[in-house]
């Protein structure tokens, strides 16, 4: 298992049946991080995701018994979708656990290659505990999303694609949930080339692999919140964590906050939507101490749904200053809105929204409050707005707005 040989043979199988998702090449983050970056942008493949390798390379070696008898499955969604895709192309049932805060794009993409979903439990590990109880119950055939060394091999085949795309790669980061993609990349990089460097990235408030790694077994945290659905996982893999412990040169932790500027970053500079799991090794880009080194990240999934991009998009731009909301007092008379919005416009300011309070004094005519929320181009912009209020005598406050 998870040899050069059954590597290859993953790649044969999958050709045809995975899309090829062509590195590309990013001047934004390679002058960001001064490191030449490339994204593998999985966020493009068949279902959105680099799930499907595994799903299907996992199916393609079952029996047709194993395979009549159905297939069951857990997942926050994009190895939901790798399955069903599978189960449709060798005709055949499948059944998928899915947790109840999975994003209804995902849900409803599993349904439409016909597979049948059934909600369960908060995070991964619930919905996963389930399923097993349902495929004893059915006699069904369990792929599981991570730890299995079949599934891993066929997620592998993404280093195969890197490397044949850019042979002296030196670092790879890889987005870690229960592991089985980090196993796969990992081990191939180190059998294509020993001196490669590979990161695992979680998400700070997720981080079970390198609690695991820590521990020097596999160990559950007590729980796991995090906008990086597809990696709330709070238990690694027991089957595959050897070929983590071995090959794996380290795990970089992301908090949620730097998710969100990575995701306007992306949708900014590559015109690529990735969802939060995905944009892990984005945001640990910044983490590598080397320069100048050739560092493939990738992307794992692109399954966001609009409601949670809306979302992403206004914190995003709340954290970067382009959106903020400040509040002024002023008397109340005719001209004084004016007079303000006039100080604003000869700053190039947007006003986005204004809410004015005539109860914030006793005596509304010595004060009331104005807030006013608005457009700016950075930080540097909102800090010219809000001096040239001062200089007017407004002793405007900024009213801090966060996830």
């Amino acid at each position: 298992m998870l040899t050069l040989e059954s590597f290859e043979q993953a790649c044969e199988v999958l050709s045809g049946i995975t899309k090829k998702t062509e590195l590309i090449y990013s001047d934004h983050f390679s002058e960001k991080t001064g490191n030449k970056v490339y994204f593998k942008p999985e966020n493009m493949q068949y279902t959105g995701a680099y799930k499907l390798r595994g799903a299907y390379y996992k199916t393609s070696t079952l029996s047709e018994e194993e395979r009549a008898k159905g297939l069951v499955t857990a997942s926050a969604g994009n190895h939901a979708q790798g399955v069903a895709f599978a189960a449709a192309s060798f005709g055949v049932p499948a059944t998928i656990v899915m947790p109840t805060t999975t994003p209804l794009i995902k849900v409803n993409r599993t349904k439409s290659y016909g597979a049948e979903v059934i909600l369960k439990g908060d995070v991964y590990d619930e919905a996963c505990e389930y399923a097993l109880k349902l495929a004893a119950e059915k006699g069904a055939t369990f792929i599981h999303p991570f730890d299995d060394p079949v599934v891993a091999t066929g997620q592998g085949t993404i280093a195969m694609e890197i490397f044949k795309e850019l042979p002296l790669v030196e670092i790879i980061l890889v987005p870690v949930g229960g592991g089985g993609l980090a196993a796969g990349v990992s081990t191939l990089a180190k059998l294509l080339n020993p001196k490669i460097k590979v990161y695992g990235v979680e998400p700070e408030n997720a981080a079970c692999l390198k609690a695991s790694l820590e521990a020097g077994e596999v160990v559950t945290l007590p729980s796991c919140q995090t906008i990086a659905d597809g990696t709330a996982v709070k238990r690694p893999g027991e089957k595959i964590f050897p070929w983590l412990k071995k090959n794996l040169d380290g795990i970089l932790t992301v908090p949620d906050e730097d998710l969100v500027v990575s995701f306007l970053d992306m949708v900014e500079s590559h015109k690529l939507v990735v969802e939060n799991s995905g944009l892990l090794t984005v945001a640990a880009l910044k983490q590598l101490k080397p320069r100048g080194k050739k560092v493939a990240a990738i992307l794992s999934g692109g399954n966001m749904d609009v409601i949670t991009m809306s979302s992403v998009v206004q914190q995003g731009l709340i954290m970067r200053d382009r959106i903020f909301t400040v509040s002024v007092l002023l008397p109340d008379k005719p001209g004084e809105l004016s007079r303000v919005s006039g100080i604003i416009a000869g700053e190039n300011g947007n006003v986005i929204k204004l809410e004015h309070n005539q109860f914030v004094s006793i005596n509304r005519n010595a004060a009331v409050e104005l807030r006013i929320t608005l457009e700016a181009f950075g930080t540097e912009h909102k800090a010219q707005i809000m001096e040239a209020l001062e200089k007017e005598g407004y002793r405007p406050k900024n009213v801090i707005t966060r996830m």
